[in-house]
């Protein structure tokens, strides 16, 4: 519950002395917390239906000039008005027209669940009115001191080393209820007290707060559940919101309210201050991948060996997502976060128009999340050592090319459906370099001429005596060669479509 003096009540009225005051019957009749309603005000009335005049949560006093002697009132009728009306309780004022508080509008008022009290005839109305009146003033004043004095409390923690931690937990001392922040992606980065919260309020919470941040609009909102209640505030700017401030409470009042913009401001101003740290900081991952670029990796080892820890380990993959997506800011949050969290584990950066993540196959799968999270198409390469890092980010992209919505392709799904079928999309080089691949490893390693060979074949029109010849080699040889071309890629060269697969990797691989 949030922290708030005392609100001016019926009981508190009752127990002024000076106004002597007495409850109609017994307050075990009434339902458990009808004398501790809150009572903003004091009014008089005798009207036979004086509910146009009234507001909520009112005392309403009466002398009961409008219940003629002699004749049978309908008072139930009466006190029902008041009660849909929202009085929360009435005082009838004895010795003014009636001796003593009419039978029928006790049993009424019992029946209807309406605290009913008698105001002696030399205690004016006037009197308790302006008892209610001093109550609610001294309660006003109480909570604008108390939010003075929590500013006050928060603007100090603010200044410690770990300023927007220390005020999120001053906030949650100031308020007495469990206080959380989400980043902009939607992560619960900060919480007091730490662990409060159920399982099924944080999913509930969790799920409320993706769709605010999806929303992208500055808003404060409420959230209630079968056993919870939060308010929610957006952190940043409409359009680029830094993150969500979670409050367990349903409502607050206005000196609740006014505590909580501070530290929305003091927070908006830390992550305004981060953003340009993590803008930073982005920078140089995103220089480190352009050095991976170059084949060694050397320069990127030894920054992120001072600064972070060290790389992913080899082997890695490389992903790459739209740098224009709609929430990219979000998953550069995440990516920051978890490369953070996880040394080692993970290296991002921005690459022209794309984000680019390295991270090592052996965790591919923690890439899954992103396209659904985040609205992004993401495309990620085989496996590969740091020195074919350049290799996999083409990989990447083109698989990146076949998603047609936010979905996550694998370069080798792209691989699979061949060659000619990726020509329309403009990534047929990059297919048809991986697709060579294994027999450039295989030449590299045995000292082998079988790339050399399927290409004098393919200029012989599968022609083994006319490739031997061009070869300068006996046609058993070339042969031989071929059989083992086609053990190394998997295929089967006296088919046509192996054939055309073959022709096209070979003239568009390099």
């Amino acid at each position: 519950m949030v922290a708030r003096d005392a609100d001016p009540t019926l009981r508190a009225l009752l127990g002024r002395g000076e106004l002597r005051l007495s409850l109609a019957g017994e307050e075990d009749d009434l339902p458990p917390g009808a004398l501790d309603r809150a009572t903003r005000w004091v009014h008089s009335s005798d009207l036979d239906d004086p509910t146009p005049f009234l507001a909520d949560d009112l005392v309403l006093l009466t002398t009961g000039t409008q219940f003629p002697a002699g004749i049978r009132y309908p008072f139930d009728a009466y006190v029902r008005r008041l009660v849909d009306r929202g009085v929360a309780a009435l005082g009838f004022g004895t010795e003014v027209a009636r001796d003593g508080i009419p039978p029928g509008l006790a049993a009424a008022c019992r029946r209807a669940n309406l605290p009913l009290f008698e105001v002696p005839y030399d205690t004016p109305f006037i009197a308790v009115a302006r008892a209610n009146a001093e109550a609610v003033a001294a309660q006003a004043y109480a909570r604008r001191s108390w939010a003075l004095s929590a500013q006050r409390a928060i603007a100090l923690a603010a200044l410690r080393p770990d300023g927007l931690d220390a005020t999120i937990a001053e906030l949650a001392r100031q308020l007495d209820t469990w206080v959380g922040m989400y980043d902009a992606a939607g992560e619960l980065v900060r919480e007091h007290p730490a662990g409060s919260l159920t399982a099924d309020a944080s999913a509930v919470l969790r799920t409320e707060v993706d769709a605010v941040l999806r929303r992208g609009a500055r808003a404060g909102s409420s959230l209630r559940s079968d056993t919870d209640a939060f308010t929610l505030q957006t952190l940043g700017r409409g359009g680029s919101l830094r993150g969500v401030l979670a409050i367990a409470a349903s409502e607050l009042d206005q000196a609740g309210r006014d505590v909580v913009t501070a530290v929305i401001a003091m927070a908006g101003l830390a992550l305004e201050q981060h953003q340009r740290l993590s803008r930073a900081r982005t920078a140089l991952r995103s220089g480190m991948v352009r050095s991976l670029l170059t084949g060694d990796p050397g320069l990127a080892r030894q920054i992120s060996r001072d600064v972070w820890g060290p790389l992913p380990a080899a082997p890695v993959v490389v992903a790459v997502a739209d740098a224009a997506g709609p929430r990219t800011h979000a998953l550069i949050d995440v990516l920051e976060l978890r490369a953070d969290e996880r040394h080692g584990a993970l290296l991002y950066g921005t690459l022209d128009d794309d984000v680019v993540i390295v991270v090592p196959a052996s965790a591919a799968a923690t890439l899954e999340e992103i396209p659904a999270r985040f609205a992004l198409r993401l495309g990620v390469s085989e496996p590969a050592g740091y020195a074919d890092v350049a290799r996999a980010l083409d990989q990447a992209r083109a698989a990146r090319g076949r998603a047609a919505a936010p979905e996550i392709v694998r370069f080798e799904e792209v691989q699979a459906r061949g060659i000619l079928s990726a020509l329309s999309a403009g990534q047929a080089s990059t297919v048809a370099a991986a697709y060579l691949d294994p027999l450039r490893e295989h030449d590299r390693a045995h000292g082998a001429r079988l790339e050399e060979t399927l290409r004098a074949w393919v200029v012989a029109d599968g022609s083994n005596d006319t490739a031997a010849t061009a070869l300068g080699v006996h046609r058993h040889t070339v042969r031989t060669r071929l059989a083992a071309a086609e053990r190394i890629l998997g295929v089967d060269l006296s088919s046509f479509a192996a054939r055309a697969e073959l022709w096209a990797a070979l003239h568009l691989g390099g």
